[in-house]
């Protein structure tokens, strides 16, 4: 989907808003999650602003991570802004292939960026994507079937206590069902909740040494609890459920509980999307008691390519998308509930904000995730839900793709470790590890 946004102003008033010599039209990628369709919204605001115009190339997460992937590694020149993440942005920038953020005004106040997102998008330092919103990972869960089920969430749940809740709360005659967790294969769908889980059962992707350890006891544990999981208690056709698909069940409330990225609270608690706004509770990533938690640390940001023609402009939109003013402007017109969670430290200070019910559990969730210390046993890379090599994206979506096929029923769940394991010692061989 092309969102294109056009605001005409005069002559006049562009010289006078315009902090660049001309007006430009920013074409910028984008994934199709709702804050960044709220942003397309109110993008009016920035053309008005500044008189730059911006077309949106709004794509699924798979595809947008391919696109941005492809175009700047080829120079391709086809975005002025990209959406990118904490995996990306060090290693972009150590190419060579992003342009440093670190010329923003005063009042953008960078220093406000939670320390996590800073320093999770940055390389030496050095600023390289800005967080339109930050995350992590929590359990959001229906608080009538938790009820109904004789069942009390804690705020800090074992995974033994998450199954035996979803097999409870599970009623598939009414189309109800316990849990709902990715399936859809790739490296920031599946694996990214998969990795995150496994790091709570103590697996880990490499040794000290970088070998693979996919035949690991603690891998065949975690792959195997979450398919058997997701048969007994989860949706059909749960293999191709990604994030979106499943906020879209639990919207509908076909999900006793879920567990993914953080932001998704804004859509779960929106009576205008949700038909159970009224009946969702909040608590951490489970664990095994073995000291990590299965919850991740992301953020989406933007960046620019190095390269475009169109830099300064490029720079504006970032400072306006992802500024304190950008949030006053959501809750101005959304409400406080539906402003990007996660990337400053004054929102959560903010008094209009603390009442909003999710927002301590996600600060508590982003502030828990480890990416230097993220396993049991030691490792060589940094990242919760990934590694940080350039590459684990290519690596990781093949697993994905195994794993998939697992929870789909057309492998077991030793075969598709045994692939795992084959194909991540020959990628990372083929590396020089």
């Amino acid at each position: 989907m092309t969102i294109k946004i056009r605001t005409l102003l005069s002559a006049c008033a562009i010289g006078a808003l315009a902090t660049t010599a001309m007006a430009e039209t920013l074409t910028i990628a984008t994934v199709n999650n709702g804050d960044m369709i709220r942003m397309q919204k109110l993008t009016g605001d920035f053309t008005k602003k500044t008189g730059h115009e911006v077309e949106w190339v709004t794509l699924e997460e798979n595809v947008l991570r391919q696109r941005v992937t492809t175009d700047i590694s080829a120079k391709g020149g086809q975005f002025d802004i990209m959406t990118i993440g904490m995996y990306e942005t060090p290693i972009w920038a150590k190419n060579g292939w992003l342009v440093a953020l670190d010329d923003f005004s005063a009042d953008y106040d960078t220093d406000d960026i939670l320390p996590a997102m800073r320093g999770g998008l940055s390389l030496d330092g050095t600023l390289y994507a800005a967080p339109f919103y930050g995350e992590s990972s929590m359990i959001m869960y229906r608080t009538d079937l938790m009820e109904a089920a004789g069942l009390e969430m804690p705020e800090a749940p074992t995974w033994d206590f998450v199954a035996k809740a979803a097999r409870a709360m599970t009623d598939k005659d009414k189309e109800i069902y316990g849990i709902c967790l990715r399936g859809k294969a790739g490296w920031g769908e599946n694996m990214a909740f998969l990795t995150a889980t496994s790091n709570a059962f103590g697996a880990r992707w490499f040794d000290e040494n970088w070998k693979p350890q996919f035949d690991s006891e603690e891998w065949a544990t975690t792959l195997n609890f979450y398919i058997n999981l997701m048969t007994e208690a989860g949706p059909p056709g749960a293999s191709n459920n990604g994030f979106n698909e499943n906020l879209s069940l639990f919207q509908q409330g076909k999900c006793g509980m879920w567990i993914d990225a953080t932001v998704a609270a804004s859509f779960v608690t929106n009576p205008k999307d949700s038909t159970v706004a009224d009946k969702v509770g909040f608590a951490l990533a489970p664990d095994t008691g073995l000291g990590k938690r299965g919850n991740w640390l992301w953020a989406w940001a933007l960046g620019i390519p190095a390269g475009t023609q169109k830099e300064a402009a490029a720079k504006e939109f970032i400072q306006w998308a992802t500024s304190k003013e950008y949030i006053e402007l959501v809750a101005a017109n959304e409400g406080w509930a539906n402003v990007p969670p996660g990337a400053r430290t004054s929102l959560y200070e903010n008094e209009n904000y603390k009442s909003v019910p999710f927002a301590e559990m996600t600060l508590k969730s982003i502030l828990s995730a480890d990416p230097n210390n993220p396993t049991v046993k030691p490792v060589p890379y940094v990242g919760v839900q990934f590694a940080a090599i350039p590459e684990f994206a290519g690596i990781a979506t093949q697993v994905g793709q195994e794993f998939s096929a697992a929870l789909a029923g057309q492998q077991t769940a030793e075969e598709a470790l045994a692939k795992a394991q084959a194909l991540t010692a020959d990628e990372m061989e083929a590396a020089g590890y």
